[in-house]
């Protein structure tokens, strides 16, 4: 046995100077990769992401309309105070999620901040399969889940499409990400908007080109909108929020 826990440290003295800074270099990388593996398992919803924002950020006044955006990495990169200057909107976007994650994350990062309104735009990753496979089914269900909770506190709720992917750039979205799939979703969501009483947000017409994918110039990478993809989302937004803060009335 103490052979074998010898054997690494002997390997390493008896390798050529240039070489064992090359394995120590591989060491750390390595205990780099662990550390990135081990926070998700310790956090699997990112809790963390958003603790001290939350803790720092005051009630809303009386007369403010509080909007939380709940979403992945297309919230995440949107810079809302750019977009929307002087609005009460808080940014609780985390690239990468899944509905199933912003589920955990609702009571901390949005009804713990009693907005009037939230805006959750999700599914992209949960087609993906971004925290294993997922049935447009099960995405329902955690839509909706988010919904009830809502409900039940008070905040009306904006359901923003699915957007649209494209191939035009080297990396193809549309075999992770099936178009088919995005309708399925899309539509389901709309219907249940209609039948539950909240708003239906639909980027993606807005956004698509006469092949059935996102439109070139509004996507760099296929997925994340650019600068100009969110010129067309921002008032797309704001006027579904004014519409759910107009029915609270």
């Amino acid at each position: 046995m103490k052979t074998f826990l010898l054997a690494p440290i002997l390997f390493l003295f008896a390798l050529p100077v240039g070489a064992q800074a090359q394995s120590s270099d591989s060491v750390e990388s390595l205990k780099r990769q662990i550390e990135q593996m081990r926070n998700p398992l310790n956090d699997w919803p990112n809790l963390r992401r958003y603790h001290e924002a939350n803790a720092n950020l005051a009630p809303p006044a009386s007369d403010e309309d509080r909007v939380v955006f709940m979403g992945d990495s297309i919230t995440d990169g949107w810079r809302l105070a750019e977009y929307f200057p002087k609005k009460p909107y808080v940014n609780r976007g985390i690239s990468g999620q899944t509905t199933p994650q912003m589920l955990i994350r609702f009571r901390p990062d949005v009804i713990a901040n009693k907005p009037k309104v939230v805006v959750i735009l999700a599914g992209t990753n949960d087609i993906a399969g971004n925290t294993g496979p997922m049935t447009v089914e099960m995405i329902e269900d955690n839509y909706s889940s988010m919904a009830e909770l809502a409900k039940a506190n008070g905040i009306s709720v904006v359901f923003s499409s699915v957007l649209p992917v494209h191939d035009y750039g080297s990396r193809k979205m549309t075999p992770g990400r099936p178009p088919a799939a995005i309708l399925k979703l899309n539509e389901w969501m709309k219907n249940y908007c209609a039948k539950n009483g909240h708003v239906y947000l639909d980027y993606f017409s807005a956004m698509l080109d006469d092949k059935g994918f996102l439109k070139a110039e509004l996507a760099n990478d296929g997925l994340h909108p650019n600068a100009a993809g969110y010129k067309i989302m921002a008032p797309m937004a704001e006027a579904a929020i004014q519409q759910a803060l107009k029915q609270r009335k």
